[in-house]
């Protein structure tokens, strides 16, 4: 079983212009990285990689297992350069469809945090609305919002 633990903020950036998110830094947990941060000497975008991770980590919740992994870290990086995954059948084509947008190789083929939040996946769900007010409040404190999801509304298996 893998454990996730988060362990600290000290990577973490406020960005002072929300339109300049680019990022030099190759700080990362191996199996998280996104393609273009693997790339020497270039920037990337934050949003992206961030994306990028997020897809990673919703798989992970979904199928058990990482999309791509290697315990040769050359060879795993190699996987993730080339982007190449595939999503088990037992999973809703909603699920499917969000998990192959969050991982595009190219990070500009990446949905952006609104197109996620208005994708069909979460759209469904019965408390997305009350989700998405939440997330619209940028001085709360972190609230897990309650969520109530019927059989009849499962968009995670099929």
């Amino acid at each position: 079983r893998t454990e996730l633990r988060l362990d600290g903020l000290e990577d973490a950036y406020i960005l002072n212009d929300d339109s300049d998110d680019q990022l030099t830094d190759k700080h990362g947990c191996p199996a998280y990285v996104s393609p273009e941060i693997l790339n020497p000497n270039e920037t990337y975008s934050g949003r992206s990689a961030d994306v990028w991770s997020l897809g990673v980590m919703l798989y992970t919740m979904l199928v058990g297992r990482y999309p791509f992994h290697d315990c040769d870290p050359s060879a795993l990086f190699g996987k993730i350069r080339r982007g190449q995954f595939s999503v088990p059948p037992g999973l809703s084509p909603k699920a499917r469809c969000l998990i192959k947008n969050l991982l595009r190789r190219e990070p500009q083929d990446r949905l952006s945090a609104d197109q996620i939040l208005k994708h069909p996946w979460f759209t469904n769900c019965s408390s997305t609305s009350s989700f998405v007010t939440i997330i619209d409040h940028k001085n709360m404190d972190q609230m897990v919002p309650n969520m109530v999801v019927h059989e009849a509304e499962d968009n995670f298996f099929v």
